[in-house]
């Protein structure tokens, strides 16, 4: 181990009177990739990618997001509207004192990977979406496809005070609705430490408890930045409609890469096919 990637302390920034944290490691001097994680996991979500975007030369910042992180969770449901955790990766890079980066995203996170993709190119070198499609192609699949029925969970997270009470059971019903969804039992227990032990649920929550104050065309830009799409087969939730559609929403190069046989937890499952693309986009990104 070497000087320039020895373990570093976590990032703090302020945002909105919250401290918000992120993992910073990997060569320091090296480029950097943020990395977003979804719902209902945090930044150990990555920890199979990151020694491998390490050993490729890059650093990355793993940001614990608004409503995770334990000194950055607002109640108001406003609060988590994608401008606002968008506003929060840009505040990240500020901290960093970075012009542009890498981004990545998973899960909800990849939907504020688009978002800043979106409204914000400039601060973007490239885009590596995992499982959510672009905004708009998701909104098409829901209309002509089976893409509705695949998010009903949306709709029961509308629900006040319900959808925490099932989420923090101590009895069997979310195991099985997360090993339903292709969670290991690691992975189960992994959320309960991170989630449920810490109270993190309400704040994961709260990014679906906004989405009805989402202003419209907001999410919906097309990319203008280098941008791969990482999809695979066997996601319950994200169907195959809104994954071909997604392409007609970048105006830029763009790759689809589909992963077979594995479920919605891509970084969890295919480590190393993941790392591979995103590193693969990266490079081509600064090679253009």
């Amino acid at each position: 181990m070497t000087a320039s990637d020895a373990p570093r302390p976590d990032l703090w920034f302020p945002r909105d009177g919250m401290e918000l944290r992120a993992v910073d490691s990997g060569p320091a001097d090296g480029e950097t990739i943020v990395l977003l994680h979804g719902f209902p996991q945090r930044t150990s979500s990555w920890d199979l990618v990151t020694p491998l975007l390490h050993s490729a030369g890059y650093r990355t910042l793993a940001l614990d997001q608004r409503g995770y992180c334990e000194s950055a969770r607002p109640r108001g449901r406003r609060a988590y509207r994608l401008p606002e955790l968008v506003g929060d990766v840009l505040g990240l890079l500020d901290a960093a004192g970075l012009a542009d980066a890498h981004v990545v995203g998973h899960d909800w996170g990849a939907a504020v990977a688009w978002g800043i993709a979106g409204a914000h190119p400039d601060r973007v070198r490239s885009l590596t979406a995992v499982s959510v499609p672009h905004p708009a192609a998701f909104l098409t699949a829901m209309a002509r496809s089976d893409q509705l029925l695949r998010s009903w969970y949306m709709g029961f997270f509308q629900l006040p005070f319900v959808p925490e009470l099932v989420l923090n059971s101590p009895g069997p019903g979310p195991e099985k609705a997360l090993a339903g969804m292709g969670m290991t039992p690691e992975m189960i227990e992994r959320y309960r430490g991170e989630m449920v032990a810490t109270g993190a649920i309400r704040g994961g929550l709260g990014w679906y408890r906004a989405l009805p104050f989402a202003a419209p065309g907001a999410a919906t830009a097309k990319v203008h930045v280098p941008t791969t799409f990482v999809w695979s087969d066997r996601d319950p939730a994200l169907g195959r409609g809104g994954a071909e559609r997604t392409r007609e929403h970048v105006d830029a190069d763009y790759r689809f890469v589909e992963m077979n046989g594995v479920s919605h937890w891509i970084p969890d499952e295919r480590p190393a096919e993941l790392a591979d693309a995103i590193v693969d986009r990266a490079r081509s990104a600064v090679a253009d």
